[in-house]
């Protein structure tokens, strides 16, 4: 079980973007990307085929998993995340600040 997902509300902890928020657009592997987070231009050449514009276009990069935190609502900080076994046999990430279940 992952501990960041797709979704997730996230705080960025390192970098340019240091205290920017965010939802998870993908997680692959050891990096996530982050909505309107990590910004880059990158040049694009156009494709007339496909009907596509070239020119500089200005999209999402990718960051290390490391550096993002979930985000918890009931403190308003980014939280470290752990995950355990309920009863019924079931794993669910919590908060490790308030032991708080983070999935519903």
């Amino acid at each position: 079980m992952r501990k960041i997902k797709k979704g997730d509300e996230v705080i960025i902890t390192t970098g340019k973007d240091k205290g920017k928020r965010g939802s998870v657009l993908r997680v692959a592997e050891d990096r996530v990307l982050v909505e309107s987070c990590n910004m880059a231009k990158k040049h694009v050449k156009a494709n007339p085929n496909a009907g596509e514009a070239g020119g500089i276009v200005e999209k999402e990069m990718p960051l290390h998993i490391s550096n993002v935190a979930l985000f918890n609502p009931a403190t308003g900080k980014g939280d470290r995340v752990g995950i355990k076994i309920l009863e019924d046999g079931s794993k669910v990430r919590y908060y490790k600040s308030n032991n708080e279940v983070v999935d519903i």
